[in-house]
């Protein structure tokens, strides 16, 4: 089961008695462990869910500042305490899904931090509960339809 990581990024006041804050991004323990070793090496870390063709399920870890997020890219969510933001066009494709940030074996992006470790950064989903949904929607954070 993932960890529920600091996701507090959107300060959105609940719409809707009852409603809670839903995280968009969590990781796993073992993605956790990973974050903690790379920030403990290079610092402050960012990552980035472009959805390229080649790694689309791969987030991309960069140091904090290296990767220049664009007008349309927005924040998700934090993992281990780092921003994890995701392109327009693949919050479009995921928006309906909790991303999952788990690690296996393998190489990650060419430009990832991850690479020299062995391991990569991947990206799993669930789909929202009902509920859930509703309380994203409510708050803005998910389109309305």
């Amino acid at each position: 089961m993932p960890t529920i990581d600091d996701n507090r990024s959107h300060d959105h006041t609940a719409a809707h008695p009852g409603d809670r804050e839903v995280p968009q991004v969590v990781a796993t323990d073992a993605a956790l462990a990973l974050i903690g070793r790379l920030a403990a090496r290079h610092g402050a870390l960012m990552f980035h869910q472009s959805g390229g063709c080649c790694d689309g399920s791969a987030p991309m870890c960069y140091p904090d500042g290296d990767f220049l997020v664009g007008d349309s890219d927005r924040l998700l969510g934090r993992i281990g305490g780092m921003p994890f933001y995701i392109s327009a066009s693949q919050f479009e494709y995921w928006c309906h899904t909790q991303l999952i940030i788990d690690v296996v074996p393998g190489r990650g992006g060419m430009f990832s931090l991850e690479g020299p470790e062995g391991l990569r950064f991947l990206t799993r989903s669930r789909l929202y509960e009902d509920a859930e949904w509703e309380s994203l929607r409510r708050q803005g954070r998910v389109p309305a339809t």
